[in-house]
């Protein structure tokens, strides 16, 4: 397996560095376009499998398409962050929106949905950091110091839900990026991603019409701080199971851990196909 870097000279003289648009000018979409250019070359080279973690330039995708296209075995992602954020409404100082890639524009945001709704993107995931409050600079609201990361585990399906079910999206799609590609692509097919027999009864009970706000009394993160404080979610979970164990129900999670330890096979597959609805 590989794993890619890319960086970039900042110059920050004269610049303030409370403002998100900074932040945003010093990580620009053609880094992420360079990085993925030189992932995708590599990975028709070698026809080695890649995937695309956290992107959040749409600007990317025509590369990855173009390779795949030409037989290159890519996957890509991407995320709650970028899907439900945009830059525009970044505050000065407000460092708990700062992820990596960054949040970038209404526009690219808009884009990432289109792709998104065609298949171009195989799959949603949480991307969850969650980040101690200290570490994110709050009295200076320095971008570039502040730590990168955001909590959103707890409220992606609800996330995902509220803005894709205005798109016309349906709950078999939902499933499809969040659920049953994550598992292909994790070589957890065999037991996760779906309700067929013999599979893991993986359960979430939700009520899709119902609204709620997230406030701080209802988050179970251990570290509180969060961009999406205030916002207005359809999608109430009610309870969770996990291979049919209950683990959370109304606010309370089970006295003691009920996951179990997942070893997929060490074999790597020659290529990951991941099925477009």
């Amino acid at each position: 397996s590989f794993l890619f870097a890319f960086f970039s000279s900042a110059h920050t003289d004269a610049v303030d560095t409370a403002e998100y648009s900074t932040f945003l000018d010093l990580h620009p979409d053609s880094m992420e376009v360079e990085a993925t250019l030189t992932i995708a070359e590599l990975c028709l080279q070698y026809k080695i499998p890649c995937h695309i973690l956290n992107l959040s330039s749409a600007q990317a995708l025509p590369i990855i398409n173009d390779a795949r296209q030409k037989g290159a075995p890519i996957t890509v992602e991407t995320t709650l962050n970028y899907l439900s954020l945009t830059s525009e409404c970044i505050p000065s100082g407000g460092t708990y929106y700062k992820c990596c890639p960054p949040i970038r524009e209404k526009v690219s945001q808009e884009q990432l949905w289109a792709d998104l709704q065609v298949g171009q993107i195989d799959m949603v995931v949480s991307a969850h950091r969650a980040c101690y409050q200290g570490l994110k600079d709050l009295d200076s609201g320095d971008f570039l110091k502040a730590q990168s990361g955001i909590a959103s585990l707890q409220f992606g399906l609800p996330l995902f839900w509220t803005s894709a079910k205005s798109r016309g999206f349906s709950f078999h799609e939902i499933v499809q990026l969040m659920c049953k590609n994550p598992a292909i692509l994790s070589r957890l097919e065999h037991c996760k991603g779906s309700l067929r027999p013999g599979m893991d009864p993986d359960l979430v009970i939700w009520n899709p019409e119902k609204q709620f706000e997230v406030n701080k009394d209802i988050i179970h993160h251990k570290h509180k701080l969060t961009p999406y404080l205030g916002f207005q979610l359809y999608g109430k979970v009610f309870a969770t199971l996990v291979r049919g164990r209950l683990v959370y129900l109304n606010g309370k999670f089970a006295p003691t851990a009920q996951g179990d330890l997942i070893v997929p096979e060490r074999k790597m597959p020659s290529r990951v196909v991941l099925p477009y609805y």
